[in-house]
């Protein structure tokens, strides 16, 4: 049984720079002053990441509704990346947690060590950097969008709120 230790809210969320093609680099300070959603995954083309990630991509314009940026994050290679990305039509950049393997998610405490990939973790990081909500789904399960919708929507009532 694998036990994560997934960064818990109010924690700040450890900055990273990962390539989201073999010679583009997307940085998570970029997005200061917006909430993005980090969406950790397994592997590209295993059909519970394939069909979690489709969903998210039919789903960017309730995300957007938030101001939030959606970002997909697992150990295969930005090659394996585009293929997979361009094969699913997907229009959130997927970012390659490859080398060293996995470095982003152990900031995080998703990174399966046993089998060399990530949990399948999902957060949302408010416009100041700061974790507002973590979620860890069984492996095999499409964790779907409902939590992270709610998460945006409480996030976005905490900001109204003075």
């Amino acid at each position: 049984m694998h036990h994560s230790s997934a960064l818990p809210p109010s924690s700040l969320a450890p900055d990273f720079s990962l390539h989201s093609t073999p010679d583009q680099l997307v940085r998570l300070s970029d997005f200061r002053g917006r909430p993005v959603v980090l969406a950790f995954y397994p592997a590209d083309w295993s059909p519970v990441c394939g069909d979690q990630m489709a969903l998210y991509n039919e789903m960017l314009a309730e995300f957007t509704e938030y101001g939030a940026e959606l970002i997909g994050i697992s150990v295969d290679g930005p090659w394996c990346h585009t293929a997979f990305s361009q094969a699913r039509k997907l229009h959130f950049p997927l970012l390659a947690d490859f080398e060293p393997k996995g470095e982003v998610a152990r900031k995080y405490g998703v990174y399966r060590a046993d089998e060399g990939t990530s949990e399948r973790a999902l957060f949302v990081i408010d416009g100041n950097g700061r974790i507002h909500w973590s979620y860890v789904s069984p492996i095999g399960v499409n964790p779907g969008a409902d939590g992270i919708l709610k998460a945006l929507e409480d996030l976005q009532q905490k900001e109204e709120t003075p």
